[in-house]
Order: C-alpha cells, then structure tokens, then sequence
C-alpha cells in the first residue's frame, strides 16, 4: 500500500526524480503572494475545466471518441488531480461510470484499447487506473504492464529502432512518443513488479536496448551512434521522432550537410524517457537535451512544428521540467524565467470562456476539445503543485 500511495503522489505532484538543482536552473522559493494568487487562478481554471468534461461525458461513461480509450482515461485523470478536492467530489459518480466503462477494454491479453493504437491506450489507461487508488484494478494493471513490456521491438542491436515501442497491433513501428507513454506507466507502476526470475508471466523491458533507442532519436553524435546525427547548433541536443525521421522535417546547414529538425514536444519527450530509464542527470545526453530546450524556450508554439501539437509541448514541458527538478531556466539573453508562472499565464489567456481549450491546428488531434483540455487541465495541476 505504501508504495502504491508514493506512486500516485509522484504522478500529480511532479517529485523530482532528480535532485532539486540543475544546470538550467536555481531553485526558488515558492509561496510567495503571487503564487498564492495564481495558484488561486489555477484552481478556478482547473474547475471550469472540469465542469466542462463532466459535461461532455457521454452516456455510456465515455469521453471522446469510444475507439480510443485513452480519451477517457485522460479525463479521469484530470478529475482524480483536481488540487481542491472538490470537483473531485462533485463528479464522483461521473468518475465511477467513467472507470467501469474503461475496465471494460481490458482485453485478455492485457492490453486496454479497442482496435487500433494498443500501446498508446494501454498505457495512458494504465496511469489513469493508478491514480484511482483502488486495490481492485492491481490484476488488471499487472497485466497491462506485461502487454507493454511486450511490445517492445526486439530486431538486433543493428537496426535502429530495436528496443523502442510503437502504437502496436499493425503499427508496430517503434517511436520516441510511444516509447514515452510506456515508460511512464511501467515507471509508475513498477510497485506491482513482479519477481520475473520466479514469476514465468511476467516480464520486464531490456533497459539497455530501450535506453539505446532513445539516444538513437537524439542530435547527438557519439551517444547515437547513427550516422545522420547532427551536432550542428541548431539541433543539437533536442530529439526527433523516431531513428532517421524527424515530423519537423530537414534542415540544410551552411556547411553543405542536412540535419533532421529537432522539435519541442519530442525534446521534452526524450528527457522524460532518460528520466525513467533512470539515465544520471549529469550523463552528456541528459545535459545536451537540457540545453536545447533552454536555447529554444518559447511558449508561443511548439519549437520547430510552429502551433501543431503545442498543447502536447505545454504538457510535456510541466512534466519534464518538474521531473527534472528544474524550477528557472536561464535564457540565451541570460534573463531568468519561472517557467511554472509563464505556463500557469499562457494557458490562463488560452482558455475558452465555457472552460475548454482547443488548438486550431488539427495535428495529432489538437482540434479535439476533449483531448486538449483534459491535456491542459493536467498540465495545470503539475503547475499548480509547483508554484
């Protein structure tokens, strides 16, 4: 029980998986009145975001399109974060409903998903079934990390995406996103571990093979050890999205060659992934990612992919930069920032007045209220726990 209770603790209050100090940043000191004031503003934005999903929860239970269960997971896992408690208490019956109907795609492989995008589902269902707190779902859970474990691509150290995981099912092409959500439910769920010398059904990941896959998706000579690596001062550091493609694209440099585009979302996203791969923060890789980000800190879009998935770089960022133990960047005009407080300001402005959020930009779903303002809703509980 104890371990279980310190694992939900660590998903909504962002503990630092890292010492407190960085590189990056110096600590400061939180619970000044203008945090108290924000903190305040958060909450009421926090509520309005709630009020807006029980809203839209479906008769059956469900949020969002029915296929994707991590939709539904996402919102309860919003309101199971709600910092006050009591829209937490207000929308219980729309939590209950909301579970039981997500249990029910638990499939008896472990998987939770419908049809398509089986890791991406399981894993984010798994995180939302472990801040429930209830001992009822451990089987289901325990399972669920044996199918992601599963999933993980076992092709050879020669090709370059081996030990990475993709969606599954058809999709089984292994990228740095998928690799993340499944890092992060196996990480906080690792309490339910089971002992794999005695336990034939269970299983755990290679660590060295995924750890691996994540240097190969990181501009980074030497660490990745594929050739198109760029050590170039525009990217390098940051990651792209899966070995030899990056969704920002291509970058021709003066000196002739042509280096893949480090983004945001998947930076913040590789930092995440050594993280839980309990990668040492002063290892290179940890260190070169840290500084890419804080090269091209901006909340004005998602560097690199201009406003496409900007929401998933705002959620990302809260994670990374708490779980980094990171609390004020140091800019390249050597001004410092509280990136907590200029997160907390940007979604404020960015909320609609009935309480959600949308991105104009349709990318990776972003034109989904549901999606964005569950993502938005979370991320401001991360930020609310910091200041």
């Amino acid at each position: 029980m104890k371990s279980r209770l310190f694992a939900i603790f660590a998903v909504f209050f962002s503990l630092s998986l890292l010492p407190a100090t960085s590189g990056a940043g110096e600590k400061i000191v939180a619970g000044s009145k203008s945090d108290i004031s924000l903190k305040l503003e958060l909450e009421n934005a926090i509520g309005k975001g709630l009020d807006w999903l029980a809203a839209k929860q479906k008769a059956d239970g469900t949020w969002g399109q029915a296929e994707y269960p991590a939709l539904s997971a996402l919102a309860l896992t919003a309101f199971q974060g709600d910092p006050s408690g009591s829209y937490k208490r207000k929308y219980a019956a729309n939590i209950s409903k909301g579970y039981e109907q997500l249990a029910r795609n638990a499939k008896p492989d472990g998987g939770i998903y419908v049809e398509k995008m089986a890791n991406y589902n399981t894993s984010i269902s798994l995180m939302a079934l472990l801040v429930a707190n209830d001992p009822s779902y451990e089987p289901v859970m325990k399972k669920a990390r044996n199918f992601l474990v599963g999933l993980q691509d076992n092709l050879g150290d020669d090709v370059a995406v081996n030990g990475g995981i993709g969606y599954g099912g058809t999709y089984k092409h292994s990228d740095l996103n998928n690799t993340l959500n499944a890092l992060e439910a196996l990480h906080y769920t690792r309490y339910l571990k089971s002992d794999v010398a005695n336990d034939p059904e269970a299983r755990d990941l290679n660590w060295q093979a995924v750890t691996r896959f994540i240097s190969r998706t990181q501009n980074l000579p030497g660490p990745n050890d594929q050739k198109w690596a760029s050590d170039d001062s525009d990217n390098k550091g940051g990651f792209v999205y899966f070995p030899g493609h990056s969704m920002a694209g291509e970058q021709k440099l003066g000196d002739g060659r042509t280096a893949l585009r480090s983004y945001g979302s998947m930076s913040y996203a590789g930092l995440l992934s050594f993280i839980y791969a309990q990668v040492d923060k002063n290892d290179p890789r940890v260190k070169a990612v840290i500084d890419w980000l804080t090269r091209n800190y901006t909340l004005e879009e998602n560097p690199g992919m201009q406003q496409a998935g900007v929401y998933y770089y705002y959620h990302t960022m809260a994670k990374g930069l708490s779980a980094a133990g990171i609390d004020t960047l140091t800019l390249k005009d050597g001004s410092k920032i509280n990136w907590r407080q200029d997160l907390a300001k940007r979604l404020l402005n960015l909320q609609n007045l009935d309480g959600s959020w949308a991105n104009q930009n349709a990318r990776w779903m972003e034109k989904d209220p549901t999606l964005v303002t569950a993502y938005s809703t979370i991320t401001m509980e991360i930020l609310h726990r910091g200041l």
